[in-house]
């Protein structure tokens, strides 16, 4: 069985008799655009006005959120390539150079994760930046991607799971009329990462208590449920000829690594609240305005001495 039928037809038992199958491309003229550009675009797109949109509860702005994407895009890409490439170096050591071919596909999600926190630190360094309540923002953009992102999956027919009987299985028919009853591990991910980003979202406007918290969430909550879903994958990158999914792997060692710096930060440190950035820049503000009151207003300048004349100063002579 391949690990992916871009020219299968789609069904879902569950939701009656009935099948699609759309193409992976959209084709206008001599243009040819996959599907899965199209979302992972809208993906970024949506997660950048978000960020943007609630950049100010972190202590940021907008400007800040669209100035780190110049970075971020770059190395958030050669990120992913790297990623895949590294576990599956057998598919380039004959043709090196096919590394750089990322049209053809191979990417890996962790590595996306690896470089945007990465152009983060910089861009963080570089302004003077709190690194954790930028990250705070920033992994909402992550799971927004990732949430939409799986659609992209599911147009090309890839990253699905093992054959099944289970009540939600997905169908893949080939034109020859061979059906395959797969896991829609797709649809499980999309839908767990929606469900975290509503968590996240609420939770971070009442719960927020220190900076890093809703990024710990997010590797958490992410990491726990990718952790189970890739247990299901046919595709997935393994740890070279160990039998060990390099992404269950790194997802289980996130979850277990946020889970103890959560519970760390819940009964043992219990940051101060007015210690996050947001409040330190409050307060800062309401300091130098308070400051910029309470100085003294300069007096205002005596007004010139009329000029001395001659005489009894109806300008008449007497003398």
């Amino acid at each position: 069985m391949k690990t992916a039928y871009p020219e299968a037809s789609i069904s879902f038992p569950m939701l009656g008799d009935w099948s699609i199958n759309p193409s992976p491309v959209i084709r206008i003229g001599p243009l040819t655009v996959h599907w899965y550009g199209v979302i992972i675009a809208t993906g970024f797109l949506l997660a950048v006005l978000y960020c943007a949109r609630r950049s100010k509860e972190f202590g940021l702005t907008p400007d800040n959120v669209f100035d780190v994407i110049i970075l971020g895009v770059p190395l958030a890409i050669i990120g992913a390539r790297v990623y895949f490439c590294l576990f599956h170096w057998d598919l380039f050591a004959d043709d090196p150079i096919s590394v750089l071919y990322i049209w053809q596909g191979g990417l890996g999600m962790y590595g996306v994760i690896i470089g945007a926190v990465l152009a983060t630190v910089i861009y963080c360094r570089w302004k003077k930046l709190s690194l954790l309540a930028f990250l705070d923002m920033v992994c909402f953009g992550f799971i927004i991607g990732q949430t939409l992102g799986r659609w992209g999956n599911f147009m090309n027919r890839e990253a699905f799971g093992y054959q099944t009987d289970i009540f939600c299985r997905m169908v893949l028919t080939l034109p020859n009329g061979t059906a395959y009853a797969v896991h829609p591990t797709f649809l499980y991910e999309s839908v767990w990462n929606l469900i975290g980003f509503t968590l996240m979202h609420f939770l971070s406007k009442k719960r927020r208590r220190y900076d890093g918290q809703v990024f710990l969430w997010y590797l958490g909550w992410y990491g726990f449920g990718r952790m189970l879903v890739e247990g299901l994958r046919t595709d997935s990158l393994y740890l070279f000829d160990t039998g060990i999914r390099v992404s269950q792997l790194v997802s289980f060692i996130l979850f277990l690594a946020s889970a103890a710096l959560l519970l760390y930060n819940r009964f043992v440190r219990r940051p101060d609240p007015e210690k996050m950035f947001v409040n330190r820049q409050k307060a800062a503000l309401a300091a130098a305005e308070e400051t910029e009151a309470e100085s003294p207003e300069a007096p205002e300048p005596a007004a010139p001495a009329p000029e001395e004349t001659e005489g009894d100063g109806n300008g008449e002579d007497h003398g």
